[in-house]
């Protein structure tokens, strides 16, 4: 017996068989920063960011909010072949000589937003508004549904700051529906600064 005992504390990393049986434990994927995909600019108003939102930072909102590293947004279909398809655009978002900017969310919020506003086929513009504390106006028509993983694709993201393009800044404390630094909308829904997101490595879904 004491032999038999000896030998399982041996070969216990292949397993010893005494009455059931040893299994490794699942280990979650180890995922770069984010900002490792940054350029040298991008990673200066990071680390600002970051002192600011001190002691949470990009890594902790990605690692807390995007465990998966996949984000999701949507687009009306009008603006989608406006800005991406007639345009032959590379990045999605607003662009200026440093980059395309991007606001995006957690895949899985927008994609149950979407699946929970579907009536007769149809998604209902005020349910994936009120999921995501935006004006029903923003999702009128038919929608593109973009979502990206983060890590496959090396894309760039930090804490949205108020000097990113399509920032609307608040004028009084009780104005809603406008940016407030923080990593998180006016509604709550996390958020990030997702730069030069490429539209090849994204897969769009049509939103009737």
């Amino acid at each position: 017996m004491l032999r038999s005992a000896l030998l399982c504390s041996l070969f216990i990393v292949v397993g010893c068989k005494t009455g059931a049986e040893v299994r490794p434990t699942p280990q979650e994927p180890v995922f770069e920063s984010t900002v490792a995909y940054c350029d040298e600019t991008q990673k200066a108003i990071s680390k600002d960011a970051d002192l600011r939102a001190s002691p949470y930072g990009i890594d902790q909102h990605v690692d807390k909010n995007f465990k998966d590293r996949k984000v999701s947004w949507l687009m009306t279909d009008s603006a989608y072949q406006k800005f991406i398809v007639q345009t032959g655009a590379k990045n999605f978002g607003r662009c200026n000589d440093s980059g395309c900017f991007l606001f995006a969310a957690p895949a899985a919020t927008i994609q149950e937003a979407v699946a929970k506003s579907m009536v007769d086929g149809k998604h209902a513009p005020a349910v994936i508004g009120q999921a995501l504390g935006l004006p029903a106006k923003n999702f009128e028509g038919t929608l593109r549904m973009m979502t990206l993983d983060l890590a496959a694709s090396k894309t760039c993201a930090r804490l949205p700051v108020d000097e990113d393009p399509g920032v609307w800044k608040c004028q009084t404390p009780e104005d809603t529906d406008c940016f407030k630094f923080g990593g998180y909308t006016s509604g709550g829904i996390p958020e990030l600064m997702a730069i030069n997101a490429p539209v090849e490595q994204a897969t769009v879904t049509e939103v009737p």
